[in-house]
């Protein structure tokens, strides 16, 4: 009767309304059952933490949406707090559990071959700003790295002979990120050019067309014009922080490698990109799969 005598509290003593009275209904009731399926359990006072973390679970598996999932755990936690007011438990089983992480909206990302299509075009190996530009695009697409730390980066922490770029983060914690031979030949040719147009001495490996350090807004400029043929939705340079993880989960990298590049502290800033690369799988599938392909029951 502790569900019944819960929702009358909260009805008569909290005035909640009519539509928030079933939905706690509702999500008491289904752990309750799942109570009963899983551990033959009837009563919710006698749940412990693991089983209410393996409720969420099962829910995740089912396709139940985080949101919906978070809300069920906050109806619990109500509940058991409930439950403590009037002495039936002595602790909260939901209470330390940590919420799903919900995106506003996933990432959004470049198409990879139209990416790629505007990497390996020509450019005069003698115009400034065309290298530059291209550099700008290739080293936040090749990288990850912010727009913030692409802007801090000076010519010295390039290192040729390793092939590989030092890369100042959030909070000054510097990180060492790899790079191809191609990307190092462009960087080497595009500071020649660099040091042969301006006189004084130049820091910084991306600068403005009279040789001073590169701002937050020209950077936002060089990826937005030079990409108005690559795509029709936005072009900031963050998308290109997307592109890169998203395509690396679609071509088979591990996602701490992708957390240790973009220089996230945990990994659950990383795994926003597996629902891209999930629905990216399911595209692929339902593509090359000859059963995918048929109208079952149709």
């Amino acid at each position: 009767m502790t569900i019944s005598n819960f929702l009358n509290y909260i009805a008569n003593q909290k005035r909640y309304s009519p539509n928030t009275l079933k939905a706690y209904k509702t999500d008491l009731n289904l752990f309750q059952e799942y109570l009963n399926n899983e551990f033959e359990i009837n009563k919710p006072e006698l749940a412990n933490q693991e089983m209410i973390r393996s409720w969420m679970v099962w829910m995740i598996d089912s396709g139940v949406l985080a949101s919906s999932v978070n809300r069920k755990i906050s109806t619990l936690s109500s509940y058991y707090n409930y439950l403590i007011r009037m002495k039936i438990v002595a602790a909260n089983p939901a209470k330390h559990i940590t919420s799903i992480k919900v995106p506003s909206r996933l990432p959004a990302y470049f198409n990879e071959e139209q990416l790629n299509l505007y990497l390996n075009s020509e450019v005069d190996p003698n115009d400034f700003v065309k290298l530059r530009d291209r550099l700008v695009i290739e080293l936040l697409y090749s990288t990850g790295m912010r727009r913030s730390e692409l802007i801090a980066i000076e010519i010295n922490d390039v290192d040729v002979s390793n092939s590989s770029i030092k890369v100042h983060g959030k909070r000054n914690k510097e990180r060492i990120i790899p790079l191809s031979h191609k990307h190092i030949d462009s960087i080497i040719s595009y500071v020649n050019i660099v040091r042969a147009k301006f006189e004084h001495h130049i820091k910084y490996l991306i600068v403005t067309d009279k040789g001073m350090k590169a701002y937050p807004k020209l950077i936002y400029r060089i990826v937005s014009n030079n990409l108005a043929g690559v795509s029709s939705s936005i072009k900031s340079p963050h998308v290109l922080r997307h592109s890169f993880a998203t395509h690396m989960l679609n071509n088979g990298a591990d996602l701490n490698i992708i957390k240790e590049i973009l220089g996230h502290s945990n990994l659950t800033a990383t795994q926003i990109y597996t629902h891209n690369s999930i629905e990216q799988l399911k595209k692929v599938y339902t593509q090359a799969h000859p059963r995918a392909k048929l109208n079952i029951g149709g």
